[in-house]
């Protein structure tokens, strides 16, 4: 696996070995991208994280931030051997081990706010964080932001916010969806 383009191109990523973190493959990473356009100048939330690979692209595109939360070990220790093989400090990219949940209850009372946010929940789990999601994205996103879900079709996450994009690859759905 690696960066797919930008300033990091073709930089290595290192991933988990075993079958509990599933990294998003370059096709649909590029697909992603190529549906986003410019992300220049945004602040991320790469939510369900894994190994970094769709905040560590918008980062490599010109992002000009990235919070990265994992709370699985293995997959954590992973994502911040990328961030320091790849020289993205805590200027540019933050990374917690936390539950989900948690971290957006902390960026919420932190004030934190993004532009661009990645959900890449497990795909089994999707449907069960989609009122959680649901409920604390409003307060996280800017006018404008953009959340991207990467989904199984048949079990998507559900977001209550308008639909700008949605492409399928094989057994994953990308959608992308606008805060008004």
């Amino acid at each position: 696996m690696r960066v797919i383009a930008g300033e990091l191109g073709g930089r290595r990523l290192r991933a988990p070995r075993g079958t509990h973190t599933r990294p998003t493959s370059e096709l649909v990473r590029e697909a992603t991208f190529s549906m986003l356009a410019d992300v220049a100048g945004t602040d991320v939330l790469d939510l369900f994280a894994g190994t970094g690979s769709l905040g560590i692209e918008a980062l490599s595109r010109g992002a000009s931030r990235a919070l990265f939360i994992e709370r699985d070990a293995a997959a954590f220790a992973a994502l911040t051997a990328n961030l320091a093989e790849l020289e993205l400090g805590p200027e540019r990219a933050l990374a917690r081990c936390l539950d989900a949940r948690h971290a957006l209850r902390r960026s919420s009372r932190e004030g934190e706010t993004f532009d661009l946010v990645f959900l890449d929940p497990p795909y089994q789990q999707a449907t069960q964080w989609a009122p959680v999601l649901a409920g604390a994205l409003p307060g996280l996103i800017n006018a404008g932001a953009r959340v991207v879900v990467e989904s199984d079709p048949r079990a998507p996450l559900d977001l209550p916010l308008p639909v700008l994009r949605e492409r399928r690859h094989g057994h994953t759905v990308i959608t992308i969806h606008s805060q008004p």
